[in-house]
């Protein structure tokens, strides 16, 4: 199972995805998340202390092994576009209930949109992730899949949008689908996440078609409690688990 979940930040995304990674390893799975998203917080939602998030070095800041793994000169003028990478998500990754943890950071290239070391690094190891034949891997994205690639994406099992009842959130959908298509996906399925009442359940159905909706997970206080205090939804609502594990059941049928 290749998971990569993405949409606008605050919609949920990272509740949702930690909380699939630990009802798999629940299961005695082999489950690797990776952070994609630049403001990285998939650790402290997975259980890690705020010190021990903390205490974590990005894959993008971790230039002297970019420089090793590419053999990039000093000026960074040539090196391998293909770096040797299959060790490093278990060398690399944190342990936390039973879900490793890889924490990938992104890139500043300055607004010059150029190739470094660095970039080529996340870029192999995002592709080797997708190869990992016999463990789950979830990837906690931002909205764009431009840096997947098209060859990384097209080994995806799943693309799910996470959104809200709203028309702004609606827009981001369709964006990521069309951002999908352009790299070779035809499937992005969709998670709504801070459903009220019927009336949003209604919006949701009115716009998103039936075969691409996996679940509704429902505006829960102690879902954003634990946001607030730094803790695992996994560990704070049962009621949310519930929704969660029922999204997971719908997953696993199409597996």
């Amino acid at each position: 199972m290749k998971l990569a979940i993405t949409g606008k930040g605050g919609v949920g995304k990272t509740t949702l995805a930690s909380t699939l990674a630990r009802l798999y390893a629940d299961e005695g799975r082999t489950v690797l998340a990776a952070d994609v998203d630049p403001d990285a917080n998939l650790g402290l939602a997975l259980g890690m202390t705020e010190e021990e998030v903390n205490s974590i070095v990005p894959v993008s800041k971790m230039k002297q092994l970019a420089k090793e793994r590419t053999a990039a000169n000093d000026a960074n003028t040539f090196y391998k576009l293909n770096p040797q990478v299959s060790d490093l998500p278990d060398k690399l990754a944190k342990e936390i209930n039973g879900v490793k943890l890889l924490v990938m950071g992104t890139v500043d290239t300055g607004g010059t949109g150029c190739v470094c070391p660095e970039h080529v690094l996340l870029k192999a190891i995002l592709a080797n992730l997708a190869f990992r034949k016999d463990d789950v891997v979830i990837m906690d994205m931002e909205a764009g899949l431009e840096h997947l690639g098209r060859g990384t994406a097209s080994l995806m099992d799943q693309f799910i949008a996470v959104i809200e009842p709203g028309a702004r959130s609606i827009q981001t959908y369709v964006r990521i689908k069309e951002l999908a298509k352009d790299i070779g996906v035809t499937r992005v399925r969709v998670v709504a996440n801070k459903i009220r009442d019927d009336a949003d359940r209604a919006f949701i159905r009115s716009r998103i078609p039936e075969e691409d909706l996996l679940g509704f997970i429902t505006y829960n206080a102690q879902v954003i409690d634990a946001d607030r205090k730094g803790l695992s939804p996994y560990d704070c609502s049962p009621a949310a688990l519930d929704e969660i594990r029922a999204i997971k059941a719908k997953l696993d049928a199409n597996e």
